[in-house]
């Protein structure tokens, strides 16, 4: 009987020594299928350009506001408010009051390059 391998791989990262993004974003903790980063004190201004990224994306606002405009619609971000960015989707943000959230990305965003390559 074939016996079941167990990954017992056990990661803690602290936010304050996280590698940092080329668009501001700070990388937490990965494993093999998913990753979490921390977007803090994003300033309001004029809308990213759209994009389309080869991972979904799932967040969590912990304060601020910001406008999602996802495939034509328009999503208004608040504090305690979820999303999700289907894997594709084209998208942009853009900050209406100093923004802080928490995403997790599956695959994880930061390998291969994901969050530079258009999908």
């Amino acid at each position: 009987m074939a016996q079941m391998v167990r990954d017992t791989t056990v990661k803690k990262v602290s936010s304050q020594f996280s590698p940092h993004g080329d668009m501001g974003q700070k990388y937490l903790v990965s494993g093999k299928h998913m990753a979490m980063r921390l977007w803090e004190d994003e300033q309001p201004g004029e809308s990213k350009p759209p994009s389309r990224r080869d991972y979904e994306t799932i967040g969590f606002v912990l304060k601020g506001r910001a406008e999602l405009h996802i495939e034509g619609q328009l999503i208004l971000l608040n504090p305690g408010d979820s999303w999700v960015v289907p894997k594709g989707a084209e998208h942009t943000y853009r900050i209406l009051e100093t923004f802080s959230a928490v995403e997790a990305t599956c695959p994880p965003a930061q390998v291969h390059d994901r969050d530079h390559a258009e999908a």
